[in-house]
């Protein structure tokens, strides 16, 4: 399943070939752009991935425009209420179109105040104040974890480069002890050791002296 915004990117095959031997892979592709020709049959589907993909097509038109956005974000979400969509499966998809189709706070806000009238006029509380407080909290968590992911594994890349340049094979045998190591300012203070330790026992140090 590919959701680029490249039309003629139509990967269907992996494969490399060495030393005369040759192994490869087909597989089905589906590329999610080509639903934009069928916008009229995702509309009228009641399947939840319609509503999926149609979020993923308008965060792709919209990026450059905010008030875009903020209009086809409602635009979804209202087609979930005049679908008649559970109340469970509304709160899950909000979430979802909520993370791919992020606004400036102003505009979330605004949007925001069009949900409440809108239930209030129709009589459906499904999306309460709390559990829309609880979606942003996890949708900002889940972003700043995936930050946090990402410089652990950059300083543990960097960790792995320079042992092996300082000590060689000696300086790899510390990866099993650093690799369980979590805590980013750990793995900094570690990274940063490399430039002045010696030997791969004074690295030790910096890592065993705080257990």
């Amino acid at each position: 399943m590919l959701g680029d915004e490249r039309a003629n990117w139509r990967p269907e095959r992996f494969g490399y070939e060495l030393w005369g031997c040759e192994v490869g892979l087909r597989f089905p592709m589906v590329k999610l752009l080509d639903y934009r020709a069928r916008w009229a049959e995702l509309e009228a589907s009641r399947n939840p991935f319609a509503t999926v993909v149609m979020a993923h097509l308008r965060a792709q038109e919209t990026q450059a425009n905010p008030e875009a956005r903020k209009a086809a974000k409602w635009q979804l979400l209202r087609r979930l209420y005049e679908q008649g969509t559970a109340r469970v499966d509304i709160l899950n998809l909000f979430r979802f179109i909520d993370w791919v189709m992020g606004l400036p706070e102003a505009l979330e806000e605004a949007l925001w105040h069009e949900i409440v009238e809108y239930e209030e006029a129709k009589r459906m509380p499904y999306v309460t104040s709390g559990e829309r407080i609880g979606m942003r909290k996890g949708m900002e968590q889940g972003i700043q974890q995936g930050i946090e992911q990402g410089r652990r594994q950059g300083l543990f890349d960097g960790i792995t480069l320079g042992l092996e340049l300082r000590w060689g094979a000696d300086g790899l045998r510390l990866l099993p002890e650093i690799g369980p190591i979590e805590d980013v300012h750990m793995l900094r203070a570690i990274h940063e050791g490399l430039k002045r330790v010696s030997t791969p026992e004074e690295l030790r140090q910096i890592y065993r002296q705080t257990n």
